[in-house]
């Protein structure tokens, strides 16, 4: 949002002392004719003429506020490049009706794996699309990770992230909200001309098992042909 601000600025004239004249008197004293005449007094030196007075200062222009700290847009249609990194996944598929429970149990499905066996995730857990129709998905969740953990099940395995260039956008709220952050993704492409792969990943930033979901922030790549 953009804030206009109006300063008004005082202004005082200044007003200039009038100067005070004063005048010399002299006086010479008459002597008799048969005196000798007297010495002519030195005449009285002139009185300084008083200073001018100083002009009336100037009133202070009150300062400006400080501006207020400019809010920095998050990225939208921002170019990137996603770097690979070794992650654990899950494989799993879900309706539109519960799609953001599905994801959310795939994620603790991995976290209790990792957990159990001691390992640290290096990285924000991803969603990776791999189709969608009407009505629902096929998913890759994942969790980057330095070393491979044991015991995986038949639809876990180890595996590379997404890799390439891709467009950045970021989503702030529930996931029921999505739909406005895609219907504008597509508008971008639209207008821009750009042409995407068959793939979207979403990077939550913030913790999904501990975040309440109006309060998720997730960052969108769209990868490019």
């Amino acid at each position: 949002m953009n804030c206009f601000r109006s300063i008004r600025l005082a202004m005082v004239a200044l007003v200039p002392a009038a100067a005070i004249s004063l005048g010399i008197a002299t006086a010479l004293a008459e002597s008799p004719a048969a005196t000798p005449p007297a010495a002519t007094p030195a005449p009285a030196a002139s009185p300084a003429a008083a200073p001018a007075k100083p002009p009336a200062a100037a009133a202070e222009t009150p300062a400006a506020p400080a501006a207020a700290p400019v809010q920095t847009a998050d990225p939208f249609g921002e170019e990137t490049t996603l770097t690979p990194k070794a992650v654990v996944v899950l494989k799993g598929s879900a309706n539109w009706d519960s799609a953001f429970e599905t994801l959310i149990d795939s994620f603790r499905t991995l976290s209790a794996l990792l957990d159990k066996q001691g390992i640290k995730s290096t990285g924000n857990p991803l969603i990776v699309y791999t189709s969608t129709d009407d009505t629902g998905f096929t998913y890759l969740a994942e969790i980057p990770v330095d070393q491979d953990p044991k015991n995986l099940t038949k639809d876990m395995s180890m595996s590379k992230s997404p890799d390439g260039k891709a467009l950045k956008f970021v989503h702030r709220g529930s996931y029921d909200n999505m739909d406005n952050t895609y219907e504008a993704i597509t508008n971008h492409l639209d207008d821009k001309k750009l042409e995407a792969k068959d793939t979207f990943i979403e990077e939550y930033i913030t913790d999904p098992l501990k975040t309440a979901e109006d309060k998720l922030v997730i960052n969108v790549y769209v990868p490019l042909k």
